[in-house]
């Protein structure tokens, strides 16, 4: 028996090559795109652990916009650098994915943990050419992405909230708010004084 795993849906609908076709990159950012990926983040990777500011460097020299004192892992893998903006004192862990097709704002002294994924990347799944999306994520100063979290396009993770770890947060998570699961739910409230 051949059963539609998604029974109501036109499956022909879908215009994969008008996907492939559409120009979703200028020219200067498939170059910049290609220089990073060859040279830029091949470079990035060899520094060793205790290089923070040359890390720092290399971003900067790909258009990143990053503070003082952040700490970057090598082991981090950032999509686009000029995409990137983090504040002062900010962290990005050991194998955290940064996949910022749009801009990701991490807030100073905020803390992105190892395997952590910030997805500012999707598709117009009701457009018949899947077209590319770039919602933009901001991390906002003081918060917490713990471990293996997951933060989906268009997000903004509010001052001093947490994620944890491998929680899904696909929707907003307000200021000082503690999320976990998957979805991400709440699961405390920080307290002003508290």
């Amino acid at each position: 028996m051949n059963r539609d795993p998604h029974p109501g849906q036109d499956h022909g609908a879908r215009d994969i090559a008008g996907n492939r076709a559409a120009r979703k990159w200028s020219a200067a950012e498939m170059a910049g795109r290609l220089a990073w990926e060859t040279v830029g983040a091949a470079i990035f990777r060899m520094v060793p652990r205790p290089f923070w500011g040359v890390r720092r460097a290399i971003l900067r020299m790909f258009g990143a916009r990053i503070g003082n004192g952040v700490h970057i892992h090598r082991t981090a893998r950032i999509a686009v650098p000029w995409n990137l903006e983090m504040g002062d004192y900010a962290s990005l862990g050991d194998r955290a994915i940064v996949y910022n097709l749009g801009k990701i704002n991490i807030g100073a002294r905020a803390t992105v943990s190892q395997n952590a994924h910030l997805c500012a990347g999707t598709h117009d799944h009701a457009s018949p050419t899947f077209d590319l999306l770039k919602p933009p994520i901001t991390v906002g100063p003081e918060a917490w992405i713990c471990a293996d979290a997951f933060i989906g396009p268009g997000v903004t993770v509010g001052a001093g909230a947490i994620v944890a770890a491998r929680a899904v947060a696909v929707r907003d998570v307000p200021d000082g708010a503690r999320v976990a699961g998957n979805p991400a739910r709440s699961i405390a409230r920080e307290t002003p004084g508290g």
